[in-house]
């Protein structure tokens, strides 16, 4: 029924009370998602742990593994996206595709997965701020006054308005990624090391000799934050071009600076040498790479950039949280409160203020248990991210493979079969591959990983149980205030 009567004012505040805007374009939000990988952490500290634990010399081929394992999975996931105008990423198409329960499941996973991966970040960053003050005569501190200290600037950033985040990790994620590059240019311009370059990645026999499984584990593990092109959708310019651009841009980005830049730190030792310093100082190997082949000062540059990357991955991980919270705030999975929207900034700033808190409770927590920052605190918390994530990864796969068989709103047999099931296979595989090792990411205690195991699988449960207790719970989520999409439009673009 229609009516030309006015909507009440208090129902008009509310909406605009619940809508997320911006003016992101495929670059902003491929800041925000390579940002959220923190590139240079991921050279400086899981390659040389990769070329060491994984595959040797061969390592950089992973990166192209996972690469296409995901561009197979991103072609589902941006085809099912143009039907699903929601922000909640992952858990929204769980929802339409496996049903309520498991949706709010993975939501809930979602939640403890992206925050588990910030506490482990920030313990790293932690620790790393610590070890360049003291080494520059600065006084010495515990790492978690650091961590407090990187907090409040993250909430002050979170709380205001998208686009302020987004300029400031464009302005450092063009640093942390400018030094990488001008490292490579240099091996590469002098023709790699003593050996000249590496060839091992080329060779299919070389990639499977030593352990690939855990190459791969090690991998997939820089594409965390990747489900970030979908999470913005709302405070995207043109929400139907740009996530799917976005989406293909960062994966892409992602995988062929990996690629590149561990071949280069390969062929920069040659692969016996390669292995053995990762082997030996595995901390310090990119740090000795950049003074080697470009001067002390990038070496110095180095240490900087990796830091306010570690501050850009925080940033980006606390807006995706953020986003998450907003939504099932939104879908009555949270309190309400949970999803309203700044009037000024157009931010999620309760759910902001939020996952701050939840950031305290964890640097606090690690501090009264007396964690070691790097070797506890970001392994065991990295550890429960990985699988959480990857599990995610999956679970939407099959949710869009039932989705479409379902509602055949699109018929085309690659974007909607083929490759979502490849993908499929290849993230199941990841997966199998994530679990079995799990006690070699957090330490060697496989009590340790059987503790994860239950978390992961408990949170899950939980949210599940959320939905039984609260029945219109996550039942909302695709009718909230959003860019919306008419059904001429879709049509069109399937056309396309």
């Amino acid at each position: 029924m229609t009516t030309n009567a006015s909507p009440h004012p208090s129902a008009v505040s509310d909406g605009a009370s619940r809508r997320l805007a911006g003016t992101l374009g495929p670059g902003a939000i491929v800041f925000m998602v390579v940002a959220a990988a923190a590139p240079l952490t991921v050279i400086a500290g899981t390659v040389p742990l990769g070329i060491s634990a994984g595959n040797g010399a061969a390592y950089p081929a992973s990166y192209l593994v996972c690469t296409v394992v995901l561009l197979f999975f991103a072609v589902g996931f941006t085809a099912m996206a143009k039907h699903l105008p929601g922000a909640g990423a992952f858990y929204t198409y769980i929802t339409q595709g496996l049903g309520r329960h498991a949706g709010l499941g993975s939501a809930f996973l979602a939640l403890l997965s992206y925050t588990a991966v910030q506490g482990a970040v920030y313990g790293y960053i932690g620790a790393a701020v610590n070890d360049f003050v003291t080494a520059h005569g600065g006084p010495e501190l515990p790492w978690y006054v650091w961590a407090l200290a990187v907090t409040a600037v993250v909430a002050i950033l979170g709380y205001r308005h998208i686009d302020l985040s987004g300029k400031v990790l464009g302005v450092l994620l063009v640093c942390e990624v400018g030094i990488v590059l001008v490292i490579d240019a240099a091996v590469i311009l002098r023709g790699g090391g003593d050996e000249g370059f590496s060839t091992a990645a080329f060779h299919p026999g070389e990639f499977f000799s030593g352990a690939p499984g855990i190459a791969l584990i090690f991998a997939i593990a820089g594409y965390i934050g990747f489900e970030a092109t979908a999470v913005f959708r709302d405070e995207a310019r043109d929400p139907g071009r740009t996530i799917p651009r976005a989406t293909y841009l960062a994966l892409l980005v992602i995988g062929g600076f990996y690629a590149l830049s561990s071949w280069a730190m390969v062929s920069a030792w040659g692969d016996e040498g390669a292995v053995a310093i990762a082997t030996e100082n595995p901390e310090g190997m990119i740090t000795e790479t950049a003074t080697r082949y470009v001067g002390a000062i990038a070496g110095d540059l180095v240490q900087i950039f990796l830091i306010t990357s570690l501050f850009a991955a925080l940033l980006s991980f606390h807006n995706v949280l953020s986003r998450y919270i907003f939504s099932l705030g939104n879908s009555a999975a949270l309190p309400a409160g949970c999803g309203r929207s700044h009037d000024k900034h157009a931010s999620p700033y309760i759910a902001s203020v939020v996952q701050t808190v939840s950031a305290l409770v964890l640097i606090l927590a690690s501090a009264v248990a007396g964690l070691d920052p790097v070797t506890e605190v970001f392994a065991w918390f990295a550890g429960v991210s990985s699988v959480g994530i990857v599990a995610l990864m999956t679970l939407t796969s099959v949710a869009v493979l039932v989705y479409f068989g379902r509602t055949r709103v699109d018929r085309r047999l690659w974007n909607t079969v083929i490759a979502p099931l490849l993908g499929l296979v290849g993230l199941a595989g990841l997966l199998i591959m994530t679990v079995a090792n799990l006690p070699l990411l957090v330490g060697g205690s496989s009590t340790l990983a059987a503790v994860i195991g239950v978390l992961l699988v408990g949170t899950f449960a939980g949210g599940a149980a959320v939905a039984v207790l609260r029945p219109h719970a996550a039942r909302h989520d695709t009718a909230l205030p959003q860019h919306h999409t008419n059904d001429t439009v879709i049509d069109k673009e399937i056309a396309r």
